[in-house]
């Protein structure tokens, strides 16, 4: 037998149990008595047994009905307690957004959009992963995050890729280095210099791999390589004057290289695509979604580094 019973006729049941009356209790519901009683025989017959008892002066529940009523009771507060966070999460008052990026957009870029977002939306809890491109993929893949901003690292066919920012790669040398006062550099006076570079399984490595392959460039990416697993040791290996290395701009604009100097690459010029992406079908929250626009928006204003632009 299908049932048919739905949340009206337990509100229905439990007010006429808390007024004693059907009268009352259509007066409380808004509901004519008529109504009110059509609702409450469909709860019995779907039941099978009498809930209520009607006399001429009050209305009292039987033994089954006195059983049902704390689990209808329940019923109804579990209902409103999770219609009330739908409500609360739609409208900005509950809830938690998850945001996987690179540490350079972390650090460099995020900061500032944090701070307005949770100054507009301070019940909204916001947590950030760091992690590198495949990472960042694999994260949005997983559902652990809401969203990620990184670059296209194996075009996931369950991903979506909405490219926001690019920005030039470049060289990164210490101030005493015989390059750092030029200007812009050719991709073949670095080819022959000794170089550090970030491990293969980093999006920029990966993206460094691809970019030779394209244009036909000899960058030194094989063989016996000094390689660091984190953009901050990479710097640290830089100043100890061990090699320079080939960065994107953001990557290179983080307090690590503070002590460093980044110089375009030019012949060809060469950029990467950073993308916000999101997974193909799945739907984001009120506030996943209130964080991306506002995280768009803010692109076309901030104070991006250097040689990093609006795509």
């Amino acid at each position: 037998m299908t049932n048919n019973i739905s949340i009206r006729h337990l509100r229905a049941f439990v007010e006429i149990v808390a007024c004693g009356s059907f009268t009352r209790a259509a007066d409380n519901l808004h509901l004519t008595q008529s109504t009110l009683t059509a609702t409450i025989k469909q709860l019995e017959d779907q039941a099978g047994l009498k809930l209520l008892d009607r006399t001429t002066r009050r209305v009292l529940l039987t033994g089954e009905g006195e059983s049902f009523l704390p689990v209808a009771e329940k019923l109804i507060s579990d209902f409103d307690t999770a219609f009330n966070d739908l409500q609360a999460t739609a409208t900005h008052q509950q809830g938690q957004v998850g945001v996987a990026a690179s540490p350079s957009m972390i650090g460099r870029v995020l900061p500032s959009i944090i701070k307005t977002y949770h100054q507009q939306y301070e019940k909204i809890g916001i947590y950030l992963r760091d992690d590198n491109a495949g990472g960042i993929e694999q994260r949005v893949l997983e559902n652990e995050v809401d969203f990620g901003i990184g670059g296209n690292h194996s075009r996931q066919s369950e991903l979506k890729y909405q490219p926001v920012l690019s920005d030039h790669y470049g060289v990164v040398l210490p101030h005493g280095h015989p390059l750092a006062t030029f200007k812009e550099l050719d991709w073949s006076q670095v080819s022959e210099l000794d170089q550090v570079h970030l491990t293969e399984d980093t999006g920029t490595r990966t993206q460094l791999l691809k970019l030779q392959k394209e244009n036909n460039l000899d960058l030194k990416l094989q063989g016996a390589l000094i390689e660091v697993s984190t953009p901050a040791g990479l710097a640290e290996m830089v100043k100890a004057y061990i090699g320079i290395s080939l960065l994107p701009a953001l990557a290179a604009s983080t307090s690590a290289f503070d002590q460093l100097v980044f110089v375009p690459l030019a012949n060809p010029t060469l950029k990467r695509e950073i993308c916000i992406i999101t997974r193909k079908g799945r739907a984001l929250s009120p506030a996943a979604e209130s964080l991306l626009k506002l995280i768009t928006s803010q692109f076309e204003t901030a104070s991006l580094p250097k040689f990093v632009e609006i795509n």
